[in-house]
């Protein structure tokens, strides 16, 4: 079979591999769809420090079961469509056993720690594939995770009806929270510095948006929001600043979630997060959130179809890849097709 593989930081190509044998618990895909996400695009710079080389890059899979065990726990069946939950746990440690599987103490994403499934074939513990409608689309099916990272989030923050979310951030991460956010009834205010990022989140149908570099971001939120400041802030971008300004934009005891990773330690004012007794929480990758996303992908609730920036073929992901690391601006989201 054919896969996407990173030999080293920043060599990249199409290989030849063994088609894969699944073992006692795992099923065999024959993929269909995988997105293309910036963690990806970090594997290949060398600068997400989890990634091990060599390495089959994809965690944003959906596919056809070919192969599975009878006594699966889903009851999945040959032929079924399925997309992928990425993120592989232990089930026994203190985050395991209270549901937090996303924060397990020796949790492996595919494409990072161990083999990814950007690639014809691939095999996944049966228990971790979740079944998709038959008349979803294949491309929306691929864009399902990172939907669940954005669900996270925003599920991390306890975002209510009639609320203000200040999302920080408008790559794709970003604008499925604030699609998410609005199809539950909240207020979304988009934070970032680029103005045409900002413009297409206008397009998508985003609320309210800021340019940072522009204008001031605090007395910004302050007039939308008729000075109470935004009940929920989800840091996105993963820049020290904006973890910084997210304490400025986050209302009297309201809530940050901070989905972005920073590049290095960030100074806060713990004065104030005393002050506005704010609840400060990390969103990392997802739990549980597949159904939910799936849902809100199929209702057209989120339209995920709306920050797709192109479809290409297995052999040309190496070179859109290092395009993408090039002219990250020209780029939304990227999907794969196999067939």
């Amino acid at each position: 079979m054919k896969a996407v593989k990173l030999e080293e930081p920043r060599v990249v190509g199409v290989v030849e591999l063994e088609k894969p044998v699944p073992k006692p618990g795992e099923a065999l895909i024959r993929i269909k769809t995988a997105g293309i996400c910036g963690s990806d695009i970090g594997a290949f710079r060398g600068t997400n420090k989890l990634v091990s080389y060599p390495r089959v890059i994809g965690h944003e899979l959906a596919g056809i079961v070919e192969e599975i065990p009878a006594d699966n726990p889903k009851g999945l069946k040959v032929g079924d469509q399925v997309i992928v939950d990425p993120y592989l746990y232990c089930g026994s440690c203190y985050p395991c056993s209270i549901g937090r599987t996303n924060c397990c103490t020796s949790l492996r994403v595919l494409g990072v720690h161990v083999d990814g499934g950007m690639a014809e074939y691939f095999c996944h513990p049966a228990d971790m594939l979740v079944k998709k409608p038959e008349d979803m689309d294949w491309i929306d099916a691929a864009m399902a995770e990172p939907l669940t990272i954005s669900l996270h989030g925003i599920h991390r923050g306890g975002l209510k009806a009639g609320e203000y979310c200040a999302i920080i951030g408008a790559g794709p991460i970003g604008l499925l929270a604030g699609m998410i956010a609005q199809a539950y009834g909240a207020h979304a205010i988009l934070l970032d510095l680029v103005q045409e990022r900002l413009d297409f989140a206008k397009e998508l149908g985003i609320e309210y948006v800021i340019n940072s570099g522009k204008e001031d971001p605090v007395e910004a939120v302050k007039k939308i929001t008729g000075g109470e400041m935004a009940q929920q802030v989800m840091e996105c971008s993963g820049a020290n600043a904006a973890v910084r300004s997210s304490l400025d934009l986050v209302s009297n005891a309201g809530r940050i979630t901070l989905t972005g990773w920073p590049p290095k330690e960030t100074s806060i004012p713990t004065d104030m997060i005393t002050r506005k007794e704010i609840d400060i929480r990390g969103a990392r990758t997802s739990a549980k959130e597949f159904e939910e996303a799936i849902d809100l992908i199929y209702t057209k609730r989120v339209d995920v179809r709306k920050i797709l920036t192109k479809t290409i073929g297995l052999e040309e992901a190496p070179e859109t890849i290092r395009d993408i690391e090039k002219n990250p601006g020209n780029y939304m989201k990227v999907v794969v097709e196999m067939d």
